[in-house]
């Protein structure tokens, strides 16, 4: 049976966390002190112990000073309360999960079933980077070079963990692939991975869908309806795009991750949200933060382990391995085998990626449509034949010059790198915003109002375009405002 070891010098609280782990099929033990604790460690190794942190002869932290005392043991952290400090400091030292005093049922039962030794998931990053460089993949990502060698030892440093991950990086690098990884390699993988696009659903309807409704909650509300946080239980919700989250649903939001418990839209019960939440974003957070995008507090809630996704731009090594994967997943799929040529591979590391791997695999499809053979050439594909490497290393279109502004090139898609296009000027010491504003309505007029297009060109979502836009014209409408005053 599994053996489970408590340590807690709280009498009453631990004959109460005994009979309940009993019950769950555990063996268990009892230690009221540090001393204690190594003693029955040593006698007998736990699968799990719960931990509390005040322990009459010191911290329960200090358990941690020998890495071999609990190396094969998954420890939970018992805690007065809940904090971002506790969350960093079991994150540094170890520690898989903690529980907040009084402990709830539900989540000390998810805890327990989602036990798993260390050596367990150790042993599976381990197999994942000794085939690393044979495979090309890491999970669900793919790439070798040393930016992404930097992700993958961050999934792996976090996966095993419950903390919080905010994923930040430009639309299509890859963000929902990091947290479904993380996924796959943590407790909860036998549980749902679900992900909601915060920027897809209409601002009426994201809370109901999030945290469900109860039947007549409103008009059309003719039945109650589970929201993302039930549907995840015990496993993942990943929110990408959560910068277009209404604020006023951030802070419900943020309710639901210090207490762990929510209500459907139109219920006064509570009911318990054992969810790992993963965020995502693309634009900058402390930017997004000063916009009015996100709540200070919110960020800091979730940004407990951060990921910063490369742009494909700074990884152009990975373009022939990744193109070749998706060259053979299309291939299988259609039933017919291609390859590219040499050349093809070499052009594809000449292009900036704009629209990083989502237009990189895009460009892979319509390649594979339009070439006759069993060969790809680089016909069809994203010419950028010319550029210099640091050029390349630059933001998408973005060419910062030596004089007192900068030239910001409307991207063509496939167009030949000698039609330099139309550009925008930028004065130097403007914000990233206000060069985001201009390149995005400059593209906009350059492909003569074609949102699809203008989205497909800039990497971005049209939703996301639709959003930006809608912003820009409520800054204008403000702008107009204030100078009539």
């Amino acid at each position: 049976m599994t053996h489970a070891l408590i340590v807690d010098d709280d009498v009453d609280s631990v004959a109460t966390l005994q009979e309940l782990i009993a019950s769950e099929k555990f063996t268990v033990s009892v230690a009221h002190t540090l001393r204690d604790a190594r003693r029955h460690i040593a006698l007998q190794q736990p699968d799990v112990v719960l931990l509390d942190l005040q322990l009459p002869d010191g911290n329960g932290m200090e358990l941690f000073q020998d890495p071999q005392l609990v190396a094969n043991s998954e420890v939970v952290l018992i805690t007065g309360h809940a904090s971002l400090d506790t969350s960093i400091q079991a994150l540094r030292l170890g520690a898989a999960d903690y529980l907040v005093k009084p402990i709830n049922i539900t989540q000390l039962q998810g805890v327990l079933s989602r036990v798993m030794k260390p050596a367990a998931l150790q042993a599976e990053v381990a197999d994942l980077n000794a085939n690393l460089a044979q495979s090309g993949h890491f999970g669900l990502l793919w790439g070798r070079t040393p930016p992404m060698q930097r992700i993958y030892d961050q999934i792996s440093r976090v996966a095993g963990t419950s903390v919080s991950v905010f994923i930040n990086g430009e639309s299509g690098t890859g963000k929902e692939l990091v947290a479904q990884t993380v996924h796959d390699l943590s407790r909860r993988r036998k549980k749902p991975f679900l992900a909601v696009n915060c920027g897809a659903i209409s601002p009426n309807l994201i809370e109901s869908e999030i945290f469900g409704h109860e039947k007549g909650a409103f008009t059309g509300a003719d039945k109650q309806h589970e929201g993302f946080f039930e549907r995840a239980s015990g496993g993942t919700l990943f929110l990408d795009e959560l910068t277009e989250m209404p604020l006023e649903l951030q802070v419900k939001l943020l309710r639901v991750l210090e207490t762990g418990r929510f209500m459907r839209v139109g219920s006064t019960t509570t009911l318990d949200a054992d969810v790992r939440v993963i965020a995502a974003s693309n634009r900058p957070l402390l930017q997004a933060v000063q916009a009015g995008k996100l709540r200070e507090d919110l960020l800091y809630r979730l940004n407990v382990f951060p990921i910063e996704m490369p742009p494909l731009r700074e990884r152009l090594d990975d373009v022939p391995l990744l193109a070749d994967h998706f060259l053979r997943g299309i291939g299988a799929k259609e039933g017919k085998s291609k390859r590219f040529t040499a050349k093809a591979l070499a052009q594809l590391q000449t292009y900036h990626w704009p629209g990083n791997v989502r237009e990189l695999r895009n460009a892979v499809q319509r390649a594979y449509v339009m070439a006759s053979g069993d060969s790809v050439d680089e016909q069809w594909l994203p010419r950028g034949e010319g550029v210099e490497p640091a050029a390349a290393a630059a933001p998408a279109g973005v060419v910062a010059s030596t004089a007192t502004a900068m030239s910001v090139a409307a991207p063509v898609a496939s167009a030949p790198a000698e039609s330099s296009g139309p550009s925008v000027t930028m004065p130097l010491g403007s914000s990233m915003a206000q060069v985001e504003k201009a390149f995005i309505l400059a593209t906009l007029q350059h492909y003569k109002h074609h949102k699809e297009q203008t989205a497909a060109v800039l990497g971005i979502s049209l939703k996301t375009l639709y959003n930006r836009l809608k912003e820009y014209a409520a800054e204008d409408a403000a702008a107009a405002d204030k100078a009539e005053q």
